[in-house]
């Protein structure tokens, strides 16, 4: 057998007496936690502030940037077999940390081999490196 639905606990107070039932718990302080702000040591800003510091020699972000910046640039293929990436991580890595996060001028261009990406000059735009 199922048993009966519970009631409100109200339910039996006259009404005056619900009314100022509803008052107090009004008034009364809430249990939740509150989150209070970040500050600017915070865990979350010091991650953002190291997107900016260069990265560890030995670590593969800094292999794969270094790849870039050399005047020939590097294909997704060779990004692979540098860091071991799949070519989708390889991809966001290019639009989401040097395009985004690091804000680098990321310029690609068609060859025999594939497409090319190497980092450019900040002052270079991209209909320049397309001439």
């Amino acid at each position: 057998m199922s048993k009966p639905a519970a009631k409100c606990h109200t339910a039996a107070l006259p009404k005056d007496k619900k009314k100022a039932h509803r008052k107090s718990a009004a008034q009364a302080p809430t249990t939740r936690t509150i989150k209070h702000r970040r500050e600017k040591g915070s865990p979350l800003h010091q991650a953002r502030a190291s997107a900016q510091r260069p990265s560890h020699p030995e670590s593969k972000q800094a292999r794969a940037i270094a790849m870039l910046r050399a005047p020939s640039g590097a294909t997704i293929e060779a990004l692979m077999r540098v860091t071991g990436w799949q070519p989708h991580s390889v991809r966001g890595f290019l639009a989401g940390l040097i395009r985004k996060k690091l804000g680098l001028n990321l310029v690609s261009t068609a060859a025999d081999s594939g497409r090319v990406y190497r980092i450019a000059d900040r002052t270079a735009t991209r209909t320049e490196s397309a001439a």
